[in-house]
């Protein structure tokens, strides 16, 4: 295979992969610009989504359009039901504690998948059946364009949600100023919950399309987790235009290194570049000097 033939095939998979990232970071921002918090489960949203795309598409036949929007669904509800069950009890809580109590939501629910789903690598047969497109040597699969697609439909779904719709909208006013929203009659715990309950189904479209291409098993919500959060600080936490760029770059530059190098140095230089980026602008690539939670969409 030629250098150009390389290029090509390692940049689609770079995008696909983050393409993943990207979405993962999207939840994580939806949820800090709406609590001030990083919610350290939205890998596990991502698993879940997964084992749930994988039971009902493997185990109960249920064809994959049908079965798409169907664990979407179930996520959201997870996700809002992990907000009523573990934070929205509290009574004005700290951040520390709401971290803390993402994490041991993570962990738990690392246990309930384990349970539920066992300990081995599942996998989810390829969405589109069919020959690989061949482009000058380069060997990219349809479901590469696929995620693709999702991902851009998915941003551009975001997009116009925040920008269109009057619940976009009072969200976007919850992230910059809490309390003006409350004195303008805005529903703040409603948009919490709906901020976790977007974030989860925004996790399990993120499992969903990473899970034909590579196995999932329980313990992967971590890597998801570590990921999102890298894209969210290198695009400049809880802005959302910035998750996007970052995810192309990380995506790329991880396939670039382990094709090009090794496997083995492609979480360094993932993490030299977080740290790069920290060193020089530390409030991201579109971040501003003193984080405002958020108004890009």
């Amino acid at each position: 295979m030629s250098l150009l033939s390389q290029i090509i095939q390692f940049t689609f998979s770079g995008l696909a992969n983050g393409g993943t990232y990207i979405l993962v970071a999207l939840g994580l921002n939806i949820i800090y610009n709406a609590t001030g918090i990083i919610n350290f489960a939205q890998g596990e949203f991502a698993v879940f989504g997964s084992f749930i795309m994988i039971t009902l598409c493997m185990a109960w036949g249920i064809p994959a359009p049908v079965a798409f929007p169907i664990t979407v669904l179930a996520l959201a509800g997870i996700g809002a039901l992990f907000h009523r069950t573990a934070i929205a009890p509290l009574k004005k809580p700290s951040v520390i504690t709401m971290v803390i109590i993402t994490i041991g939501g993570s962990i738990f629910m690392r246990g309930v998948a384990m349970l539920i789903w066992g300990k081995y690598p599942q996998r989810l047969d390829p969405f589109i059946d069919a020959p690989p497109i061949r482009f000058m040597d380069a060997i990219i699969k349809w479901d590469t364009l696929l995620v693709l697609v999702i991902v851009a439909l998915v941003v551009a779904a975001l997009y116009w949600f925040f920008e269109k719709t009057v619940t976009g909208k009072a969200m976007r006013a919850c992230a910059e100023n809490r309390e003006a929203a409350l004195l303008m009659g805005i529903n703040v715990d409603r948009i919490v919950l709906l901020s976790f309950a977007l974030s989860a189904a925004l996790g399990a479209v993120a499992g969903v399309v990473y899970t034909p291409g590579a196995s999932m098993e329980y313990g992967r919500g971590p890597y998801f987790g570590l990921r999102g959060f890298e894209v969210a600080i290198i695009g400049g936490l809880g802005n959302s235009v910035g998750a996007v760029l970052a995810g192309i770059l990380i995506g790329l530059f991880e396939t670039f290194s382990a094709g090009f190098l090794s496997p083995t140095y492609k979480e360094a230089i993932t993490l030299a570049l977080l740290l790069l980026v920290l060193f020089v602008k530390p409030s991201g690539i579109l971040g501003k000097a003193e984080v405002a939670r958020l108004k890009d969409f």
